[in-house]
């Protein structure tokens, strides 16, 4: 390729920094979110959770004006092309949100360790465009495992309860 044939010959590609701030945005959200569920819960679980989201939602401002300081400057744009491109990775992104937001809605049915379980493995089998089946299988297994332990034994987190938890609860 010839120096006619770029767009923009001699000058730099300027970064498409919109498509960086998306989960930076929706993880504002979630915080914001995650603030009004603590309400009810002890006070020191309110400052710890209060402590990490204020955190957070300073590294999401700092990151927000860094972010318009350099669009300023004409060193980036708000663009979302990376966001899409390739194009032939979108259904693949769109299958990949699908599950997410299926493991959301199913989890509070199916519990953690299965809906965990089925996540992973679904998600890992569409990333690996299904090969090493029984490598995931047994990872998702473990994880999943392994989740329920550190999580539901080990934490006794509030996560829902399914058809597992409620097997196991008498033994743990």
């Amino acid at each position: 390729m010839s120096a006619e044939d770029e767009p923009n010959p001699g000058k730099p590609k300027k970064r498409a920094a919109g498509a960086e701030l998306v989960l930076p945005f929706v993880g504002l959200v979630f915080t914001i979110y995650y603030f009004t569920t603590i309400i009810d819960v002890p006070w020191t679980a309110q400052v710890s959770a209060f402590f990490v989201g204020v955190i957070l939602i300073g590294l999401v401002i700092a990151l927000f004006i860094r972010t318009a300081i350099n669009v300023r400057r004409g060193e980036a744009t708000l663009s979302f092309g990376p966001l899409i491109a390739p194009r032939d990775y979108v259904p693949k992104r769109a299958a990949l949100l699908g599950l997410t937001l299926s493991y959301i809605f199913f989890i509070e049915w199916g519990g953690f360790t299965i809906t965990t379980f089925f996540f992973l493995f679904l998600a890992m089998l569409l990333l690996s465009n299904g090969k090493h089946k029984r490598l995931i299988l047994a990872l998702s297994l473990s994880l999943s495992i392994g989740g329920y332990f550190l999580f539901i034994v080990a934490f006794n987190t509030r996560f829902p309860r399914g058809p597992v938890e409620l097997l196991l609860n008498g033994v743990f």
